[in-house]
């Protein structure tokens, strides 16, 4: 778990009125506030698009997928630029996303954490994360160890 991780300061959201813990498809939404330091994250089968600053673009979002063998991962997309940014800007947003995915992946693992009670052997799928933006040297996909390493 990330040192910088506070559970006070993580508001989770369902998005499904229905109690649901199929994985594939689980959709998380990590967006926060820069005043507070508050981490609001919506789950649910659809993203929390309502909950997206789409001026900003600094939200996190992930899905449980599964690998062409079958295996599970969490795969995750963060919005480096489309263009908008400059690439000193792009470089920036790049670096930042780097140096608190943690306390995100952190955010995301401790506020589902109902569903790795009812499937324990989700903490030892991987994680990678795509960093999305027009400048190749941040278009680009990394892994992020398993959600255990969160816990």
């Amino acid at each position: 778990m990330s040192p910088d991780f506070n559970p006070s300061k993580l508001h989770v959201n369902c998005l499904s009125s229905s109690p649901s813990m199929q994985v594939y498809g689980r959709k998380y939404t990590l967006t926060h506030s820069d005043t507070t330091g508050d981490l609001f994250l919506s789950i649910g089968y659809h993203y929390d698009l309502k909950g997206i600053n789409v001026s900003k673009r600094d939200e996190v979002l992930a899905e449980w997928m599964t690998t062409k063998k079958g295996a599970p991962i969490l795969s995750g997309n963060v919005y480096v630029s489309g263009g908008e940014f400059d690439e000193q800007t792009a470089q920036r947003r790049f670096l930042i996303f780097q140096r608190e995915l943690n306390l995100a992946l952190s955010a995301i693992i401790y506020g589902d954490q109902r569903l790795f009670r009812q499937y324990p052997e989700l903490l030892d799928a991987n994680i990678f994360i795509h960093f999305n933006s027009i400048f190749p040297a941040f278009n680009q996909t990394m892994y992020y160890r398993t959600p255990r390493y969160y816990t």
